[in-house]
């Protein structure tokens, strides 16, 4: 009993020693591959943040972009007008039309244009119209579509918003 709680306790022993050495040595080699990156850091990569109706979203707390260097994260845009109040009601294809022209709004903003989009994610209350009328997007995207994800989800913010569209930009320098 005791050589077998010896032989354990060695075996855990070199096993933690070995693991020791190996995150060791993986920090160094992480410090050694960081510090290219860290001296190309500019100022400019300090984040740009962009209110597209600045009452509102102030009130509830969330900027619609932000840029950092050349990458654009824009939350998610609803169908509503400068009051918050819900547009289109009742009408998801229409809703999505609304979205899209919040959303070129914002990259006009940065000098962007659906080409830059990279991600696009689509949550909306009733995937089987969505999808009737998602082939829309293809005006929006005339060259590629971007990545991402087109999302079922049981309720939005507002009970009447049927469709939330958020992206990620990367803009051309």
């Amino acid at each position: 009993m005791k050589k077998t709680l010896l032989i354990c306790f060695t075996v855990l022993l070199l096993t933690t020693i070995t693991s020791l050495l190996g995150c060791k040595e993986n920090a160094e080699n992480a410090q050694n591959q960081s510090e290219p990156v860290e001296a190309t850091i500019k100022a400019t990569d300090e984040p740009e943040y962009y209110l597209l109706r600045p009452e509102l979203e102030k009130a509830y707390g969330y900027s619609h972009a932000v840029k950092i260097g050349n990458s654009i994260k824009i939350s998610g845009a609803v169908s509503m007008d400068d009051q918050g109040n819900p547009t289109a009601v009742g009408d998801l294809e229409q809703q999505m039309k609304n979205c899209y022209a919040d959303l070129e709004k914002i990259l006009n903003h940065y000098g962007c244009t659906f080409n830059d989009v990279v991600v696009e994610n689509i949550f909306t209350t009733n995937m089987p119209a969505f999808l009737k009328v998602a082939a829309y997007r293809a005006e929006i995207y005339k060259n590629q579509f971007p990545t991402g994800s087109w999302i079922g989800v049981k309720e939005l913010a507002i009970p009447e918003f049927l469709i939330e569209i958020e992206m990620e930009v990367h803009k051309q320098n």
